[in-house]
């Protein structure tokens, strides 16, 4: 088994990618409500800025800033996981998985994630665009303003992007003859 190598950076900003164990299940938006408060009890009990996220049916990506003189991103993660799983209901958390259930774990998640220490604003801004499209790349919606489970709509608020930014600009195309 290979040996990751984290990045701990304190006050950085990270990439991260979270799946769910079964990349068919729809877990993530069925139960967003419960992921949402498990969101806001890891926030609160180890604080974070959420530069930009997105939550799609089986994994989660998510741009963070850690605190100053913080680089503990792992036990957020952890946190997150473990909260939501709680709130599950028994038969949707069972596993037949012997490791798994060796080591108390209920089989949600994945057991790993993919870490991202964002390097300058070109890198920072390439996530942030990849995360706010990538509910149209998983063909979940044609535009990401029609994607409800991402910060899409607060970032065109802010006037980072425009309604139409990366759909369809329907003054450039020609419907019939002309």
């Amino acid at each position: 088994m290979p040996n990751y190598i984290r990045n701990y950076q304190a006050g950085a900003s990270y990439f991260f990618t979270i799946n769910i164990s079964d990349r068919q299940s729809q877990l993530l938006t069925t139960y967003i409500d419960e992921l949402r408060l498990a969101y806001q009890k890891t926030q609160q009990k180890m604080p974070f800025t959420t530069d930009a996220i997105i939550i799609l049916p089986d994994h989660i990506h998510a741009l963070w800033t850690l605190p100053e003189n913080d680089n503990d991103y792992p036990t957020r993660i952890r946190l997150l996981k473990s909260y939501f799983s709680r709130q599950l209901p028994a038969h949707v958390k069972r596993t037949n998985n012997q490791s798994r259930q060796g080591k108390s774990e209920t089989g949600v998640w994945q057991r790993r994630y993919w870490e991202h220490t964002l390097q300058n604003e070109i890198d920072y801004n390439r996530h942030m665009d990849y995360i706010h499209y990538n509910a149209v790349k998983h063909g979940y919606a044609k535009n990401p303003i029609d994607w409800e489970h991402s910060t899409f709509m607060r970032e065109v608020d802010n006037g980072r992007y425009d309604l139409n930014w990366a759909g369809i600009d329907y003054e450039d195309i020609h419907f019939g003859e002309r």
